[in-house]
């Protein structure tokens, strides 16, 4: 194994594990882990370092800068249909993640609405552009993005005017975010690695490989952010009993909107990228991070039992309703 953790005797599943940006892939060595030394005090002058350079460092992906080239399209859009969709229509959902953040946090702290508003955004917009083209190229239909903020978002904004409510929804979203940013680490890591199987490589260097760079600094911030809220005596202990609450409750993957298609198509990403016969693996690298600040890995717990109940239920689902292709038909 070199420097960088790579290694030509890993499987395709071991490799989806690792962190993205360590320039396996293209043998520069180059790494970017998205952490930062556990002996720093994380403030809000590190996050808004952090986003700062995130946007210097991590510019919105050009789409004149994309080869669409697909060797076989019709493979590419058999195996991977359902993939792709639910990739451009999450990164396109960024639009309603935002004004969910504007509903429940009326009074954001100046690093998170940079992050929000000047960096995230345009990053995830233009992956899901970029996936979208790609998928118009293969004859598959556009993504439809849920945009409305739901009721519960709603109810929660309504209360997070008061600074201790806003308190527990800012926890929540931090490791929502941290979250949904692994799940999309795993999921492109998985995925160049398939495509580099089929010899799309195209596709796989200046879309998926491009898109997977800027991931690790997103899990960056939220795993920072919500390390500071929890350890820095913002949160009183009502208020981290209120959150365990909140978040057991709540907790679904990403996209997912408790909509059974949803679910099936996010069950078929986790079996087509080769999640499905490792799923406590992938609880445990999704749900570590809340396990740990949330949870105080209560009872040596690895993971929260609601991230592997929602994988789960999401692999049923695909199983019980089929692919995204077949339900196209």
């Amino acid at each position: 194994m070199s420097a960088t953790g790579c290694s030509r005797g890993e499987s395709r599943l071991e490799r989806s594990f690792q962190w993205v940006g360590t320039g396996c892939e293209s043998g520069r060595g180059r790494a970017y882990h998205g952490r930062v030394a556990r002996s720093r005090l994380i403030t809000d002058a590190t996050l808004l370092a952090h986003v700062n350079k995130l946007g210097e460092d991590h510019p919105p992906i050009r789409m004149d800068s994309v080869d669409f080239t697909v060797n076989n399209p019709d493979v590419l859009r058999t195996r991977f249909a359902g993939v792709l969709d639910y990739l451009a229509r999450v990164e396109l959902e960024v639009e309603r993640n935002v004004l969910e953040l504007l509903t429940i946090m009326p009074n954001p702290s100046e690093a998170d609405k940079v992050f929000y508003s000047d960096v995230w955004y345009d990053q995830e917009i233009a992956h899901g552009q970029i996936l979208d083209e790609l998928k118009r190229r293969i004859d598959l239909p556009e993504a439809e993005p849920l945009l409305q903020v739901g009721f519960a978002v709603q109810a929660l904004g309504a209360l997070a005017k008061w600074e201790p409510i806003q308190d527990v929804a800012r926890t929540i979203y931090y490791f929502t975010g941290a979250s949904t940013e692994r799940q999309a680490v795993l999921a492109y890591n998985a995925l160049s690695s398939q495509l580099d199987e089929l010899g799309e490589l195209a596709v796989r260097d200046t879309i998926i490989n491009q898109i997977k760079r800027q991931e690790p600094g997103h899990f960056a911030f939220y795993r920072m952010s919500a390390e500071k809220i929890t350890t820095d005596g913002t949160l009183k202990p009502w208020q981290l009993y209120l959150a365990r609450v909140l978040r057991e409750h709540s907790y679904e993957l990403v996209g997912t909107h408790n909509d059974p298609q949803h679910q099936a198509t996010m069950g078929e990403v986790i079996d087509v990228l080769g999640f499905s016969g490792q799923l406590e693996v992938f609880a445990k690298e999704i749900g570590r991070l809340e396990a740990k600040l949330l949870w105080a890995n209560r009872q040596g717990m690895e993971f929260p039992p609601y991230v592997l109940r929602a994988l789960r239920e999401s692999v049923e689902m695909y199983r019980e309703q089929g692919s995204f292709m077949a339900r196209l038909a």
